[in-house]
């Protein structure tokens, strides 16, 4: 069996779980998954579900989803169509069966630009609501996305296809199919190289100057590129140009710099100037000699981590000042950064190159020390198995894309079978995933509803600051408890779909403002939800689910009663206002709700004994490194501290009982120093280091 069987067999086998579980359709969870695959991979910002089918033939309408409100995407439309085969076997499809799938979304589109086809549709639809947003915000639209979503194999070879233009606005479509999910989900790379060839598409290579010697780590240069250029560039490749993790960050920080969009408009020759410019990675370029010195032909795989503000103003331009671009210039730092090393260099050159917006850009990538903590915990933390069940289990985080897919490849079929019992594939999450469960606990349903890498950057930002104050908090049991929470996330999404009061859509946003609602009543001066007793036991009690599905009715009723004037149930639903909404409505939860609760002072106290056992355990796991390494260990790392003047009194002090063993032996506080001092002597450059610890 290929690679790219297995993985649709196990798709196939996932996608048809969650339908019977949740008891939705096939291709709503087909979706749902797969939307999750495109916001990651920066193809949509966002994705929300809204299906409508209807006509026959030639007058045939139809659309899964769309990708949000454009204006908050830099003018873009997304509009999502899916095409979900359920078959045991692989079906393929070429570019001339793709007419047929896309029409019918091109003829939505058409009609959904009129306000009779909008009228005549019940205001509560889905298709309603995408037509007057479509309607509302057209005159902002730069640039229409068509995407075909498909679990066939596409052996065509296009990519962002330009259709055609509506009242000169771009329509672009583009596959993804079950390979370029395949490759996404295996490697976080869903696309061929992206070449940018200057020399043949872009006006002739950009000249430039070398700022690495020959032979450095890594080749850098630095150009001066024409804003036509850089404008025709993200025109053609948009966000694929921009780290994903970064670009989601700023853009949920800040609007465009109107300050930059002004420079344009009114003084564009100071825009070089004025402008900083902007930072980026490459995996490799080609370059020619020119009469006029060196320059550059082609790049491959630009990413810009430092700029998505200028060159969204730039492109920008295009539409409201295409007169003014050629008398913009913008620097660029170009560096050269080999695959295999961009997860350890592309994080620092963002972070340094970001301080003009507070950004600590490696708070977003996979490497923080947050992410690989929380890996450690996955692979390490054993829960009880559940009630009726004989395994006890892990929870597999998956910091980087493919790391599920890839450890479960590598075992022969005897392993793979134990690796399904130790990690159970509904028991996979991931960085979003992370973000999703704690922000719908800590109360901020709304910024969930914005799409899992909005919600993403938010999150990491406040890691990131907190870590930097103090990990210590992010210990085992923060982790068992946010495996309680992503139960109870995880419950809920299958429940949800089965309610009698549930009529399809929005269960996104009804998940996560119900568990916000419960997490929100239950919290008191005395009392909080007892979250301890979810990851003991793996699952929700009756009494919890009673009370979580009491919410979810409730916040189904805010979501799809939206005040006067709003009309967009997805849209109303990333408010704040509607978060209010829902938190200030008092509930009738049943008399053993009270049953879920559990006193604040023993979860404090849950906390400090964990602290302390956590305390022992490191003071005993020291001790015993420092024995094994012996007192003629010790004594080196001294006298090499003592010559090279490295040693504090209190260093010297507890060094020379490690050197006077066994008649001295040290405690637990003394050997940890002690291996906190040889590491400090490693770095600063001990060679007697034996290994690591």
């Amino acid at each position: 069996m290929s690679e790219l069987q297995e993985y649709h067999q196990n798709l196939m086998a996932d996608i048809r779980r969650e339908a019977d579980a949740s008891g939705i359709f096939p291709v709503e969870a087909f979706f749902d998954r797969m939307t999750e695959r495109l916001t990651e991979a920066g193809e949509l910002e966002v994705a929300d579900r809204s299906y409508h089918q209807s006509g026959e033939g030639g007058q045939r309408l139809r659309i899964d989803g769309y990708a949000g409100d454009p204006r908050d995407s830099g003018g873009v439309l997304g509009l999502i169509v899916c095409d979900f085969v359920d078959s045991e076997d692989i079906q393929t499809f070429g570019k001339g069966d793709v007419p047929p799938i896309l029409n019918p979304l091109i003829r939505f589109l058409k009609k959904a630009r009129t306000e009779d086809f909008r009228d005549a549709l019940n205001e509560v639809s889905p298709a309603f609501q995408v037509s007057d947003l479509i309607i509302t915000t057209w005159s902002q639209v730069t640039k229409v996305k068509l995407i075909l979503v498909s679990n066939r194999q596409y052996i065509g070879r296009d990519d962002a296809v330009k259709l055609q233009e509506l009242d000169d606005v771009p329509v672009t479509w583009s596959v993804w199919d079950l390979a370029r999910f395949e490759r996404f989900d295996r490697s976080g790379q869903a696309r061929e190289d992206m070449v940018i060839d200057f020399a043949g598409d872009f006006g002739g290579p950009l000249p430039a100057l070398k700022a690495s010697q020959t032979g450095a780590a890594l080749e850098s240069y630095l150009l001066i590129v024409p804003g036509e250029q850089l404008a025709s560039i993200y025109d053609r490749w948009g966000a694929r140009l921009l780290e994903a993790n970064v670009r989601s960050f700023l853009q949920a920080r800040a609007k465009t710099n109107k300050g930059i969009q002004k420079t344009i408009k009114e003084e564009p020759e100071l825009f070089f100037p004025y402008n900083n410019g902007l930072s980026a990675t490459a995996d490799d370029v080609t370059c020619v000699r020119t009469d006029n010195g060196l320059a550059i032909a082609s790049i491959s795989n630009l990413q810009i981590v430092n700029g998505a503000q200028t060159t969204g103003s730039i492109h920008t331009a295009l539409k409201n000042a295409r007169e003014q671009l050629p008398q913009v210039f913008v620097q660029m730092k170009l560096t050269v950064v080999p695959p295999d090393r961009a997860e350890e260099i592309v994080p620092k050159i963002s972070e340094f190159a970001n301080t003009q917006n507070k950004v600590n850009a490696a708070d977003f990538f996979s490497n923080h020390p947050f992410h690989i903590r929380i890996e450690q915990f996955s692979r390490s933390v054993i829960f009880t198995a559940r009630e009726g069940e004989r395994h006890d289990s892990k929870w597999f985080y998956e910091r980087s894309r493919g790391q599920f897919i890839n450890a479960r490849g590598r075992l022969t079929p005897a392993q793979q079978k134990k690796f399904d019992l130790e990690f159970p594939k509904a028991q996979l999450f991931s960085k979003t995933d992370l973000a999703k469960f704690e922000y719908s606990a800590a109360g901020h349903p709304d910024l969930v509803s914005k799409g899992a890498q909005k919600n993403f950057a938010e999150f990491a930002k406040e890691i990131g600051e907190a870590w930097a104050k103090s990990d210590a908090r992010y210990d085992e049991l923060w982790y068992r408890r946010l495996i309680a929470k992503a139960i109870i996330f995880r419950k809920l999404e299958t429940e949800v779909p089965k309610q009698p009061w549930y009529e399809g859509g929005y269960r996104a946003n009804i998940v996560t403002y119900a568990m916000a609602k419960v997490f929100h009543d239950a919290t008191s001066d005395k009392q909080v939800l007892d979250v301890d007793a979810i990851w003991r036991r793996q699952a929700v009690s009756d009494a919890l689910l009673r009370a979580l599905l009491v919410a979810a009715a409730e916040a189904n009723d805010v979501i799809t009663h939206p005040p006067a004037g709003v009309r967009n149930m997805s849209e109303w639903a990333k408010q704040q206002a509607c978060w209010n909404g829902l938190k200030g409505r008092q509930l009738a939860y049943d008399d053993d709700f009270a049953s879920c609760l559990t006193l604040v002072e023993s979860v404090r106290t849950a906390v400090r004994d964990a602290r302390a056992k956590k305390a022992l355990t490191e003071g005993i796991n020291a001790q015993t490194e420092v024995v094994n390494l012996g007192a003629e260990f010790w004594a080196k790392v001294m006298e090499w501290g003592k010559v090279e003047r490295k040693l504090s009194p209190k260093d010297l002090q507890i060094l020379q009982i490690c050197a006077s063993m066994p008649r001295r032996i040290p405690s637990d506080f003394q050997a940890k120093h002690a291996v906190d001092v040889l590491h400090r002597m490693k770095d600063q450059g001990f060679e007697g280091w034996l290994g690591d610890s």
